[in-house]
């Protein structure tokens, strides 16, 4: 089944995307930010800072910075920025040319300020009817997928037909798919598990074992839970792998950039000099502020949420929240 798909995004999750659906053969635009990095694309085959080793095979008039030229002919974008820069990738375009186009979002954070998902985004301030979306969730690291090692992703809509038919844009060899219609669920909880793999890092960095880590995850989970259940009540199992797979893998791999800027953090880092020498976009940490913002106005109870605030906005000592932490979840 071919389809024709605009890509947002240049990262290392959109290069690994781009992999899945031309190697599908779909019919991929590709919005890249940097007319230097088209270029290079261009020159060489290649995203020239994420992924190098992924070959790209896209016509040149297929890759662009004008995002509105590119999504003018397609039924699906696929966005797929960091959540910080969703915004800046949407400059110029208006309702109309959103207007009967299916949103894919493999974003796994929250539009500031508003401090909400994209698909809320998206239908407040630019009409998108909500059965218009399906949203990406993991299991899944951009590394394993241009290695070609098996993953898997969950797509959820409203709409299951829709996220169905989406799910099969991707499916290779390599690549497993299931279907929710959790739309809202699978949002958030990729949101909350970038937040919890920065904290698992921090145990790494503050030297905590795995015995800690086992307690730490499931306690985690019930706190996922509760703020799910609270923000979008519906019958939902978090041992999914959208749930539950997602947030294992992003707390323990060595993949997981959001583990790295923790463990970073708990090393004695500051955060900028974390910030800098990630060099990428750590979701977690500005997922915090987006989360515990909503958590307050909400009266959510989420005491892993609050110690990792205290640590990265409230300048407090990783050593003494993790002790205050340790005791919380027992």
């Amino acid at each position: 089944m071919k389809a024709k798909i605009a890509l947002l995004g240049s990262g290392s999750w959109a290069t690994a995307l781009l992999k899945l659906l031309t190697h599908n053969h779909q019919d991929v635009s590709w919005w890249v930010r940097q007319q230097s990095a088209v270029d290079y694309v261009h020159k060489f085959h290649h995203n020239p800072k994420y992924l190098s080793s992924v070959e790209i095979k896209l016509a040149p008039e297929k890759i662009g910075t004008d995002a509105k030229k590119l999504i003018a002919d397609v039924d699906y974008i696929l966005v797929a920025t960091p959540s910080a820069y969703f915004k800046n990738s949407l400059e110029g375009l208006t309702k109309e040319d959103f207007k009967g186009k299916h949103i894919i979002s493999a974003i796994k954070g929250l539009i500031q300020p508003e401090n909400i998902s994209v698909s809320e985004y998206m239908h407040k301030e630019y009409d998108i009817p909500i059965g218009n979306f399906t949203n990406i969730s993991g299991p899944c690291h951009a590394e394993e997928v241009a290695a070609e090692k098996l993953s898997y992703l969950t797509f959820a809509s409203p709409d299951i037909d829709s996220a169905r038919k989406i799910s099969e844009f991707f499916k290779c060899r390599f690549l497993y798919t299931s279907v929710s219609e959790d739309l809202h669920g699978t949002e958030y909880a990729s949101v909350l598990k970038n937040v919890y793999a920065l904290a698992c890092g921090i145990s790494v960095g503050l030297d905590y074992g795995d015995n800690f880590r086992a307690v730490f995850v499931s306690k985690a989970m019930m706190e996922m839970e509760h703020f799910i259940n609270t923000m979008h009540i519906m019958h939902r199992n978090l041992l999914e792998p959208a749930y539950l797979g997602d947030t294992m893998v992003t707390c323990y791999s060595q993949y997981s950039r959001n583990r790295t800027f923790g463990l970073m953090i708990g090393k004695g880092y500051t955060i900028n000099a974390a910030i800098l020498e990630l060099n990428m976009v750590a979701e977690g940490y500005y997922a915090t502020k987006s989360l515990h913002d909503i958590a307050v106005k909400n009266s959510i109870r989420m005491p892993i949420l609050a110690s990792i605030h205290h640590i990265l906005y409230e300048n407090m000592s990783a050593v003494v929240e993790f002790r205050v932490l340790a005791a919380e979840l027992t």
